[in-house]
Protein backbone atom coordinates (compact mmCIF):
# COMPACT_ATOMS: atom_id res chain seq x y z
CA UNK A 1 0.00 0.00 0.00
CA UNK A 2 1.27 3.16 -0.69
CA UNK A 3 0.57 6.00 2.28
CA UNK A 4 -1.25 9.05 0.59
CA UNK A 5 -2.76 10.91 3.58
CA UNK A 6 -4.21 9.66 7.37
CA UNK A 7 -7.73 8.64 5.57
CA UNK A 8 -6.41 7.35 1.85
CA UNK A 9 -3.43 4.34 1.29
CA UNK A 10 -3.80 3.48 -2.42
CA UNK A 11 -3.41 -0.45 -2.79
CA UNK A 12 -0.72 -2.32 -4.70
CA UNK A 13 -3.17 -3.42 -7.26
CA UNK A 14 -4.25 -0.15 -8.29
CA UNK A 15 -0.48 0.37 -9.11
CA UNK A 16 1.54 -0.98 -12.48
CA UNK A 17 5.19 0.12 -12.42
CA UNK A 18 7.05 -0.98 -15.83
CA UNK A 19 10.86 -0.47 -16.26
CA UNK A 20 12.13 0.85 -19.57
CA UNK A 21 15.52 1.56 -20.59
CA UNK A 22 16.57 5.02 -19.71
CA UNK A 23 17.76 7.56 -22.45
CA UNK A 24 21.50 9.30 -22.27
CA UNK A 25 24.91 8.30 -21.25
CA UNK A 26 25.80 5.80 -19.07
CA UNK A 27 28.35 3.46 -20.65
CA UNK A 28 27.77 -0.32 -21.11
CA UNK A 29 25.22 -0.72 -18.35
CA UNK A 30 22.77 1.47 -20.39
CA UNK A 31 22.30 -0.78 -23.09
CA UNK A 32 21.62 -3.64 -20.75
CA UNK A 33 19.04 -2.65 -17.93
CA UNK A 34 16.20 -1.33 -17.44
CA UNK A 35 16.35 1.10 -14.93
CA UNK A 36 13.91 4.09 -15.70
CA UNK A 37 10.07 3.35 -14.22
CA UNK A 38 6.96 4.21 -15.77
CA UNK A 39 4.10 4.06 -13.32
CA UNK A 40 0.23 3.96 -13.92
CA UNK A 41 -2.18 4.83 -12.23
CA UNK A 42 -6.42 4.40 -13.02
CA UNK A 43 -8.00 6.99 -11.70
CA UNK A 44 -11.28 5.45 -12.79
CA UNK A 45 -10.60 2.43 -10.98
CA UNK A 46 -10.07 4.41 -7.99
CA UNK A 47 -13.48 4.50 -6.46
CA UNK A 48 -12.62 5.70 -3.34
CA UNK A 49 -11.57 8.89 -4.55
CA UNK A 50 -14.53 11.62 -5.01
CA UNK A 51 -15.26 12.81 -8.45
CA UNK A 52 -13.70 16.23 -7.30
CA UNK A 53 -10.68 15.01 -6.13
CA UNK A 54 -10.36 13.71 -9.47
CA UNK A 55 -10.98 16.72 -11.43
CA UNK A 56 -8.46 18.50 -9.00
CA UNK A 57 -5.62 15.66 -9.93
CA UNK A 58 -6.15 15.66 -13.94
CA UNK A 59 -6.01 19.46 -13.78
CA UNK A 60 -3.07 18.86 -11.95
CA UNK A 61 -1.81 16.11 -13.61
CA UNK A 62 -1.68 17.62 -17.09
CA UNK A 63 -0.28 16.11 -20.01
CA UNK A 64 0.88 13.29 -18.26
CA UNK A 65 -2.99 12.17 -17.82
CA UNK A 66 -4.49 10.43 -20.40
CA UNK A 67 -8.17 10.55 -21.78
CA UNK A 68 -9.24 7.24 -20.59
CA UNK A 69 -7.90 8.60 -17.02
CA UNK A 70 -4.66 6.83 -16.81
CA UNK A 71 -1.84 8.44 -14.93
CA UNK A 72 1.55 8.29 -16.15
CA UNK A 73 4.28 9.09 -14.49
CA UNK A 74 8.41 8.64 -15.39
CA UNK A 75 10.90 8.53 -13.50
CA UNK A 76 14.83 8.04 -14.84
CA UNK A 77 16.96 10.45 -12.86
CA UNK A 78 19.08 7.74 -10.85
CA UNK A 79 20.94 4.52 -12.10
CA UNK A 80 19.11 2.45 -9.92
CA UNK A 81 15.83 0.74 -10.21
CA UNK A 82 14.51 0.70 -7.28
CA UNK A 83 15.62 4.06 -6.44
CA UNK A 84 13.95 5.34 -9.54
CA UNK A 85 10.99 3.16 -8.49
CA UNK A 86 10.74 5.28 -5.05
CA UNK A 87 10.82 8.56 -6.44
CA UNK A 88 7.95 7.99 -9.04
CA UNK A 89 5.80 6.90 -6.03
CA UNK A 90 6.67 9.66 -4.34
CA UNK A 91 5.39 11.77 -7.11
CA UNK A 92 2.25 10.24 -7.24
CA UNK A 93 1.49 10.15 -3.73
CA UNK A 94 2.85 14.21 -3.79
CA UNK A 95 0.21 14.88 -6.81
CA UNK A 96 -2.85 12.89 -5.13
CA UNK A 97 -2.09 15.37 -1.82
CA UNK A 98 -2.13 18.29 -3.72
CA UNK A 99 -5.53 17.24 -4.90
CA UNK A 100 -7.10 16.00 -1.82
CA UNK A 101 -6.61 19.41 -0.64
CA UNK A 102 -9.58 21.48 -1.42
CA UNK A 103 -8.87 24.90 -2.86
CA UNK A 104 -10.25 28.41 -1.04
CA UNK A 105 -13.85 29.65 -1.73
CA UNK A 106 -13.18 32.98 -3.52
CA UNK A 107 -14.58 36.08 -1.25
CA UNK A 108 -16.51 38.55 -3.22
CA UNK A 109 -15.46 41.93 -2.01
CA UNK A 110 -16.09 45.31 -3.10
CA UNK A 111 -13.73 47.50 -4.17
CA UNK A 112 -12.55 50.86 -2.18
CA UNK A 113 -14.26 54.00 -2.73
CA UNK A 114 -10.35 55.30 -3.72
CA UNK A 115 -9.76 52.53 -6.34
CA UNK A 116 -13.21 53.63 -7.85
CA UNK A 117 -12.38 57.26 -8.09
CA UNK A 118 -9.01 55.89 -9.74
CA UNK A 119 -10.50 53.91 -12.15
CA UNK A 120 -13.14 56.63 -12.86
CA UNK A 121 -10.30 59.69 -13.55
CA UNK A 122 -8.52 57.34 -15.32
CA UNK A 123 -10.35 56.40 -17.75
CA UNK A 124 -11.17 60.44 -18.23
CA UNK A 125 -7.82 61.05 -19.14
CA UNK A 126 -7.32 58.01 -21.86
CA UNK A 127 -10.93 59.35 -23.14
CA UNK A 128 -8.84 63.24 -23.65
CA UNK A 129 -5.88 61.18 -24.83
CA UNK A 130 -7.79 59.58 -27.57
CA UNK A 131 -10.27 63.03 -28.47
CA UNK A 132 -6.83 64.92 -28.66
CA UNK A 133 -5.82 62.17 -31.52
CA UNK A 134 -9.35 62.58 -33.41
CA UNK A 135 -9.28 64.72 -36.57
CA UNK A 136 -10.44 68.28 -35.89
CA UNK A 137 -13.84 68.85 -37.02
CA UNK A 138 -14.06 70.76 -40.59
CA UNK A 139 -15.64 74.24 -41.09
CA UNK A 140 -16.96 75.21 -44.70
Amino acid sequence: MLPISQHLHIPEEDLEERFIRSPGPGGQHVNKAATAVQLRYDTHRADYLSPAVKARLKRLAGSRMSTEGILLIEARSYRSQERNRQEARQRLAALLRRALEKPKARKHTRPTAAAVRRRLAEKKRQSAVKQLRSRPPQHE
